[in-house]
């Protein structure tokens, strides 16, 4: 086996994992380029092959694989910056896009305006007409079409989204005007709803299409630059992208569906997350990832990924099946501030990588979050790249914040760090007791090269017991990526009452499903005995307007006792979800789905001899770091030098070269047979603590 490189692309640094033949894990960081994310991610390549002693091209030869998480589509649409974008829907229904479902998204805001992809002048009708069965009720104006590519082509578009009335019924109205477009508009890129997103919901299905045209000229020319670089360099292997559902995908795919990797760049993070936790089978776990921008968070429960169709990019909904991450701006970079009213408020506006923190020396004034970590002692250097300068730090704190606060530079500092860590612990609570599961039952995985440095008062404040800190935890999604399997979602609606299901139309939907999806791995390489084929259903109860997920007919036998299991597994999840559940109430079937996995080689997690408890030998000094109120002399660790069964006492600090971890005084840190960290409140017996989690898993 060559070397393999997962590379994630985030708005401040961009993030390298590489593994080399014999297994062994080096880590990179560069700054992201935004102007040409390539630049910075060729940068972060020229380093490894640099400390190869080898040519960036005879390096590279020796790469077997590239797995590559980016946020180019995501800052697409946050920045407005996507292509231009043309719609075309059935005459009569021209403003379903814009008005969304009715609802405001601010209630209390009377100016707030939802934004618009494509506005109303870009959008065009074709006269046609598909019923709920699927028949043809009018036939497909052609003419209409042409004059919606004329109209397109006076407005210079780049991509045109096409999305009827009911045309996951019978696709052939949006196959033929996909194929005039293609005729009347060469170059420009299209895509269909029935391609897209074959399912019942008109909103949904019309903004993810457009979505889905709107990034997808973005991702191909970024694409392309990075192949052509690739390809100039002698790259052979294999270049796979990772996508928002927590697996890969081939380039060609990418390019096809690019609304699948608008959460591309966090969704290695699950995985890595469940790799990292096998070594003490940890299958309920909170995967936590702070960043320079942004803190994203997911959960793990039972070793699954809680997946979500009803995803929001930017204000857009996008439908396609994706994990459910929730992601707030609050990362190392996010910028803190005073409100109007005089309250201390901290992101979503973030310092990025240019000019970045204060104390990065580059331009930045403003104070952020990693100034307020420099200000307390916790954080005196970010990567080889960069050397922290704490008195711009202090002057960027003493100005925005301490002035108008009448604090202490110090006090307005700690401050930044306690609001930050509130909104980060209110992130955890959305993926975790607003979806039915309590924190206290579960693992927080804490990663990021900013992550460390909160962990302890995040998981006091949400009183979960214990913390795990991955080795390679600054490029966690880097890493996840490297163990994601290549993974496609398929859904088609079949609208049911659960009494009238007819199981012989159930098995035969599935297995046409399950023959395409095998046709797209083929494509991709992956051999039969590897594809692992996973079947669920959407439930709701009858009169209800959102539906519920279910795992159905796990051994592939569309049987009469698999449908009773599906409708009692509904009534759990349903009751854990809203809190009730009614098992008389009338139900239905909307939605049947397949996801097809092909399974790639995995590491094995490897583990160390175990040392004495005593961590002096890693001890480098100490220094002046905020605790309880004061500064206080604070031991500080080499945590390169921290091996399996050392155990530090809080309150420390521990240096890794790309990540920093805070130990407060009412925590230990012990190093597990990985040379991991684990973290906990002082007293907790840690072993205890893993068999209880482990108990609760399997409840």
């Amino acid at each position: 086996m060559g070397i393999r490189v997962g590379v994630d692309v985030g708005g401040t640094f961009t993030d390298f994992l590489v593994k080399d033949s014999a297994g062994v894990a080096r880590i990179y960081k560069t700054s992201t380029t935004p102007s040409d994310p390539t630049i910075g991610l060729f940068n972060g390549l020229g380093k490894a092959a640099d400390e190869a002693g080898l040519s960036l091209k005879d390096w590279l030869a020796q790469v077997e694989t590239i797995v590559h998480g980016t946020t180019i589509t995501t800052n697409a649409v946050l920045t407005g910056e996507g292509a231009v974008t043309g719609f075309i829907t059935t005459a009569g229904f021209r403003d379903i896009l814009n008005m969304r479902r009715g609802l405001k998204e601010h209630q209390f805001e009377i100016y707030s305006q939802s934004p618009a992809l494509v506005p109303r002048r870009r959008i065009a009708v074709v006269r046609e007409r598909i019923s709920s069965e699927g028949k043809v009720l009018t036939p497909l104006v052609e003419d209409d079409v042409r004059a919606a590519a004329v109209l397109f082509r006076e407005q210079e578009v780049e991509a045109v989204a096409v999305s009827y009335l009911w045309s996951f019924r019978n696709p052939v109205h949006e196959e033929r005007t996909r194929a005039i477009l293609e005729q009347e508009l060469p170059g420009v890129y299209v895509s269909t709803s029935t391609e897209i997103l074959p399912q019942i919901r008109t909103y949904e299905r019309h903004s993810t299409t457009v979505l889905n045209s709107y990034v997808g000229p973005v991702l191909n020319r970024y694409l392309s630059r990075l192949q052509d670089r690739l390809r100039e360099l002698g790259f052979g292997g294999s270049l796979l992208i990772m996508q928002s559902n927590g697996g890969v995908m081939s380039p060609e795919v990418a390019q096809r569906f690019a609304s699948n990797t608008l959460l591309s760049g966090p969704a290695g993070a699950p995985q890595a997350g469940l790799h990292g936790g096998s070594l003490h089978n940890f299958r309920n776990l909170i995967t936590v990832d702070m960043g320079g921008t942004s803190f994203d968070v997911a959960l793990i429960r039972n070793g699954v990924p809680t997946v979500t169709t009803e995803g929001n990019i930017g204000g857009h909904r996008i439908a396609s099946p994706s994990l459910d991450i929730h992601t707030v701006g609050s990362g190392g970079g996010s910028i803190a501030w005073v409100d109007s009213g005089g309250l201390l408020k901290v992101g979503p506006k973030s310092a990025g990588a240019q000019p970045g923190p204060a104390c990065y020396g580059r331009g930045g004034t403003l104070p952020t979050v990693t100034d307020a970590n420099n200000v307390l002692g916790y954080l005196d250097f970010a990567g080889a790249e960069l050397t922290l300068t704490r008195d711009s730090a202090c002057q960027a704190v003493e100005k925005h914040i301490a002035e108008p606060l009448g604090m202490e530079v110090a006090e307005a500092a700690h401050g930044i760090y306690e609001v930050v860590n509130a909104d980060m612990a209110a992130a955890i609570s959305v993926v975790s007791v607003q979806r039915g599961y309590d924190p206290r039952e579960f693992v927080l995985v804490v990663a990021g090269g900013a992550g460390p440095l909160h962990a302890g008062p995040i998981a006091r404040d949400l009183e979960i017991p214990l913390i795990q800190i991955p080795r390679e935890s600054s490029v966690f999604c880097a890493a996840g990526m490297l163990i994601s399997d290549i993974k496609h979602d398929y859904v088609y609606t079949y609208a049911r009452e659960f009494d009238a299901v007819d199981l012989d139309a159930v098995a035969a939907i599935y297995q046409d499903i399950v023959g395409k999806a095998r046709q797209t791995l083929q494509a991709e390489h992956v051999a039969p005995d590897r594809v692992v084929v996973a079947y669920s259903a959407d439930l709701r109860y009858v009169g209800q307007f959102n539906e519920v997920e279910v795992p159905a007919f796990a051994d592939g036998k569309f049987t009469a006792d698999g449908l009773k299991k599906l409708a009692a597994d509904f009534h759990r999840r349903h009751d854990d979800l809203y809190g009730y559940s009614t098992p008389n109430s009338p139900m239905e079937i909307i939605n049947l789905r397949v996801s097809v996995r092909g399974i790639t080689d995995k590491p094995s997690v490897d583990t160390f001899p175990e040392h004495t408890s005593d961590p002096s030998a890693a001890r480098t000094g100490s220094r002046r770091a905020w605790f309880e109120g004061a500064f206080m002399d604070t031991p500080v660790f080499d945590g390169m030098k921290l091996f399996n069964g050392n155990v530090v006492s809080g309150p420390a600090i521990v240096v890794q070269p790309t990540t920093t971890i805070l130990v407060p005084p009412d925590f230990e840190l012990c190093c597990d047979a990985a040379n991991s960290y684990l973290m906990y409140r002082k007293g907790a017996p840690v072993k205890a603590l893993i068999k209880k989690l482990n108990q609760e898993t399997n409840t």
